[in-house]
């Protein structure tokens, strides 16, 4: 009888494989660092290598004070594809408009949470028993960071019952919840936007304007949100400043109640703190500076770790053990030295390349004249890879005299291969054309297209609505007034 069974085989194949060496790894990571982060790892280096020492004087930035006066010629740029438009910080406190993603980069101190204000209006409510109090707790921690309620009644009693053994009807739920829905902000603890916004409309007082935008939200809601006003007006019967008024209540509400409060996110991250790491200034002859804005002290080799200990005759094991500690934090405080001069040096080169090829704008400042760039440009001039290109303009913040820009901010696509016109200025046309035209019939994207090819830009119709929605722009429809 003949057996099958299972064969080992031995092959051989070869392969090609690219590893990176440990201070190459160390660099890749350090690169991807702003300031305040590489100040902390610096500092948490010098803590935990004793081999490790700052003198005191500041590490050296690099080629501060070095100046480029290059001329437009010397910057003739090709073959440029898309990259991601970030929007630029102003320095202007008072720059923020209700239509526009330009904004002022500040800290917001911390205070108390949305949690927080709550629970201590319920504690001040007379009357409130301890079980009602369970109950608002639990109802108040389903309240996410905008101000709305994010489970059912039905649920939260569940919820009572399971986690904390309290046995609760529907009704009594429901009661907390309408005394929830009484406190600061004003629509709190609402189930959706339309929800929230009667809420803050009931203590707008008493008013024919507010009675139409409570009638308004509460019964034609989905009309609202189309902006299908001729629609509305014709089924309330009203005129058209009758409908302006009440359009101007509606638009004054909070639709993020809890938004204010420590800890909530906001749709164009406010309350995040930037720190440049460069400065370029120009003086009047049209020269730029660039300047490192990292604070790093200079490091070296603490002297007891700096000479190997001399060899003996018959050293203990306890001798070698600690020879072999004092080789190792040297070797490491060595190579962290050589990690933190090279990510120096390559952000100084990489934002040199920046300057060259941005000179314009960094002479101006308007965003107009900013030419295509991507990041094999920048690669071409410093002679480095495009991923280390990638990694050191990554969260990286540059400062000038009027504002603070995100290195990505000077990255954009070239509008068509045999045009030197970048995606950022007819961005910026568009946004213009918008901001003039007529509210009461505003353009639709063929509209735009037709204009801006009229002005010699060739873009089609769905470029158009491509950058429109990159702008963050809705569609004509949505854009209307009354």
């Amino acid at each position: 009888m003949a057996t099958t069974g299972e064969s080992l085989r031995q092959t051989l194949a070869q392969r090609q494989q690219q590893t990176l060496a440990p201070m190459q790894l160390q660099l890749v990571r350090v690169l991807e660092m702003n300031a305040p982060e590489i100040e902390e790892e610096v500092r948490r280096q010098l803590d935990e290598n004793p081999a490790l020492e700052a003198s005191d004087d500041e590490m050296p930035t690099a080629g501060e004070g070095d100046s480029f006066s290059e001329t437009a010629a010397e910057m003739e740029l090709a073959d440029y594809r898309s990259v991601d438009d970030i929007p630029h910080y102003r320095l202007d406190p008072h720059n923020r408009s209700a239509d526009d993603t330009v904004f002022e980069p500040v800290a917001v101190a911390a205070g108390e949470t949305l949690m927080d204000s709550l629970l201590s209006q319920i504690a001040e409510i007379q009357g409130v028993t301890p079980r009602q109090e369970m109950i608002a707790r639990t109802l108040i921690g389903n309240i996410d960071e905008n101000g709305y309620l994010t489970r059912s009644v039905r649920d939260l009693a569940d919820d009572l019952a399971i986690q904390d053994g309290l046995d609760v009807s529907d009704s009594e739920v429901k009661e907390i919840w309408n005394m929830v829905r009484t406190l600061d902000p004003a629509g709190i603890a609402a189930v959706d936007l339309r929800d929230s916004l009667l809420l803050q409309l009931r203590r707008r007082g008493d008013s024919p304007q507010v009675a139409l935008a409570t009638e308004i939200v509460r019964d034609y809601f989905d009309l609202f949100s189309l902006m299908h006003f001729d629609r509305i007006r014709s089924l309330t019967g009203v005129t058209v400043e009758q409908l302006r008024e009440a359009m101007e209540i509606i638009r004054s509400l909070d639709p993020k109640p809890g938004g204010h409060f420590s800890g909530a996110s906001t749709e164009d991250d406010r309350t995040r703190q930037i720190t440049p790491d460069f400065l370029v200034e120009a003086d009047d002859n049209d020269r730029l500076t660039l300047t490192l804005l990292n604070r790093l002290p200079q490091l070296q080799i603490e002297a007891s770790f700096a000479a190997d200990t001399p060899v003996e005759q018959n050293r203990s094991r306890r001798a070698e053990t600690a020879n072999a500690f004092i080789r190792q934090k040297r070797d490491e405080a060595a190579t962290f030295i050589k990690v933190i001069q090279n990510r120096q040096a390559t952000l100084f080169r990489v934002m040199t390349a920046i300057m060259q090829l941005q000179r314009a704008f960094f002479l101006s400042e308007d965003p107009s004249t900013l030419r295509p760039m991507i990041l094999k440009d920048v690669a071409a001039l410093t002679g480095d890879d495009v991923s280390v290109i990638s990694r050191a303009t990554a969260g990286k913040y540059v400062a000038t005299r009027t504002g603070i820009y995100p290195l990505k901010f000077f990255f954009n696509e070239r509008l068509r291969e045999d045009l030197d016109v970048s995606s950022r200025t007819v961005s910026q046309r568009l946004r213009s054309i918008i901001e003039a035209e007529d509210k009461n019939h505003p353009l639709s994207d063929l509209a735009l297209t037709e204009i801006l090819n009229k002005e010699g830009f060739d873009v089609a119709r769905r470029t158009v609505a491509k950058y429109r929605e990159k702008l963050g722009l809705p569609v004509a429809r949505l854009r209307r007034k009354v």
